[in-house]
């Protein structure tokens, strides 16, 4: 059948705004419900953060707890033993030891008859004007004229030579106090020493250093000795030119016929800058007087004792 074209056509039925409307009345609000949604996630509570944060950091102070009792407890500690530990540190560092050993317990006292000699004021007396007259020839500075000095007065004491002859030997044979100096014959040190004759007789008694002033001076004294011959222990005039001319080699005097002057020459340089050592005696006065008789014995064999 055909419809009537006069007809009014029907009125549209709202589905749309009817569909739409019990959408949204039959939706319930968003906002009460939990879901995916950014805004759908409930907000933790501040309370529970903390408790959370505190509870790791006592987890991490338990774990670092547990950690340094089990280290102690199967390990020693650096510092329990300290004497192992500065064992180990000097085993590593040997220079350490020095610094981080022990002191040493102190050294017996020396009570031998020398030590008591050179601890005397006498000793000390004399050994203080041969370091001035020393110091007086302008050759050598005061450390070292105090260590010549020492050597010089100790061995003049033991070999009962008085220390102005020393001082003059000294002098005449190395007038700028050199050590290791060597004359053109092959003498050596302080009081010009010849290896080739007395090496052999008396390294065995000194030792063999003959640079070294300490037992230079042992060697010339104990020489000196030999050719003064002064057992009461006074010099004279005699004996000490006779014994300087054979400690210089001058016997005959035909390999250095100027050789004879050599006591004269020892004179000179005491009485020109020994004062201090003789004052204002001349040279054969101040050795012309009983020396240390008899202070360790006249014979060699408490010489020798004594080095």
């Amino acid at each position: 059948m055909c419809p009537d074209p006069d007809a009014p056509l029907p009125a549209p039925t709202p589905l749309a705004a009817e569909s739409s409307s019990e959408r949204r009345d039959a939706a319930r609000d968003r906002r009460a419900a939990a879901g995916s949604g950014r805004r759908g996630v409930p907000k933790e509570s501040i309370w529970r953060r903390w408790l959370g944060i505190a509870g790791r950091d006592l987890i991490i102070i338990a774990a670092s707890i547990a950690a340094i009792i089990a280290a102690v407890t199967t390990m020693r500690p650096i510092f329990a033993n300290q004497p192992k530990v500065v064992a180990s540190l000097t085993k590593a560092m040997p220079a350490t030891k020095a610094v981080l050993a022990p002191a040493p317990a102190a050294a017996p006292k020396d009570t031998s008859h020398l030590a008591q000699v050179v601890a005397s004021p006498q000793f000390q007396k004399d050994k203080e004007a041969f370091k001035a007259d020393l110091i007086k020839t302008g050759q050598v500075d005061s450390a070292r004229a105090d260590s010549i000095a020492f050597y010089a007065v100790r061995e003049s004491y033991i070999e009962g030579i008085p220390p102005a002859v020393v001082f003059g030997v000294m002098l005449t044979e190395n007038a700028k106090f050199v050590s290791g100096a060597m004359s053109n014959v092959g003498a050596v040190g302080l009081m010009q020493i010849y290896p080739k004759v007395w090496l052999k007789a008396l390294s065995s008694k000194f030792g063999k250093d003959l640079a070294s002033d300490s037992t230079n001076i042992k060697y010339g004294v104990y020489i000196l000795k030999q050719y003064i011959k002064s057992d009461s222990g006074s010099v004279t005039q005699k004996n000490a030119s006779s014994g300087l001319l054979h400690y210089n080699g001058c016997v005959t005097g035909s390999n250095t016929p100027s050789c004879h002057n050599y006591p004269t020459k020892v004179k000179s340089y005491v009485e020109k800058l020994g004062s201090s050592i003789c004052g204002n005696k001349t040279f054969y006065d101040c050795i012309a007087k009983p020396f240390m008789a008899g202070l360790f014995g006249k014979n060699e064999t408490s010489s020798g004792a004594a080095h």
